[in-house]
């Protein structure tokens, strides 16, 4: 029986590979796709959960059809909204295992942060709290990053699925996961990568993350690429002539 899922390909994402293709995409239209990004960061992150979905739908609807070899205007960002509830399906599935895994383990954090912290008794406020509790701190930190990391490369290719291939929301997780998983090592590269330049961009007197924010995106698209070849769009044939006519 034929899988409902698309095929994709495994072990394919190199990760500068990916940055140098998604650079050479927007290049030269680099300042559009720096406003593209920018107004779908804030409109999405305005209503979070709500808005980020059909943003993030339509950035990638601009960066595909550059792909493609198309021009893009600043107007397809918002045919984003076309896929509003497959994209605000996706962007709530992705908030749900964040919150089961991270919550409980805050809330293991701050008791125990609350029970070794130093009381209020005048005579306490000069001690320091015991090395332990900084053990604990470094700990939750580092949990917290790998499953934000975890969890931003299974679901990194949700959005151009659902543009892409036209799935539902649910059926594009649960796809992104499956090739993200056959790809980790690629992808985990290459959000890794891209962190790095924010990290870059932050030191830069913080306004440099947003220049490198389009390629990220950009690279992304590209790894999505790699992952699921575009399909050829089959053209019709033409229908033949009426009878009588002067065709040659």
């Amino acid at each position: 029986m034929a899988s409902p899922y698309p095929e994709f390909s495994s072990g394919t994402v190199a990760p500068v590979e990916c940055l140098k293709t998604g650079w050479a995409t927007i290049k030269d239209r680099y300042w559009l796709f720096l406003g593209i990004t920018l107004v779908a960061m804030l409109i999405g992150g305005a209503v979070p959960v709500i808005l980020i979905g059909p943003m993030m739908c339509g950035l990638y609807l601009c960066l595909l059809a550059k792909m493609r070899g198309e021009q893009p205007q600043f107007e397809l960002l918002f045919k984003g909204f076309d896929y509003f509830v497959p994209g605000l399906i996706a962007a709530a599935i992705q908030v749900v295992p964040a919150l089961v895994l991270i919550l409980p383990a805050y809330v293991i954090f701050l008791v125990f942060a609350l029970s070794t912290l130093p009381g209020h008794d005048p005579y306490a406020q000069s001690q320091s709290p015991p090395a332990i509790f900084f053990v604990v701190l470094v700990l939750f930190i580092i949990f917290a990053v790998a499953v934000a990391l975890v969890l931003n490369v299974l679901f990194l290719l949700a959005y151009p699925l659902i543009v892409d291939r036209k799935l539902s929301g649910w059926d594009a997780i649960k796809t992104s996961a499956r090739a993200a998983m056959k790809n980790f090592g690629g992808l985990l590269g290459l959000v890794l990568l891209n962190a790095g330049l924010a990290i870059l961009g932050v030191i830069a007197c913080y306004v440099g993350i947003i220049f490198v924010l389009p390629i990220a995106f950009a690279s992304y698209a590209a790894a999505y690429r790699q992952i699921f070849p575009d399909i050829p769009q089959t053209l019709e044939p033409a229908p033949p002539p009426p009878p009588g006519s002067w065709a040659a």
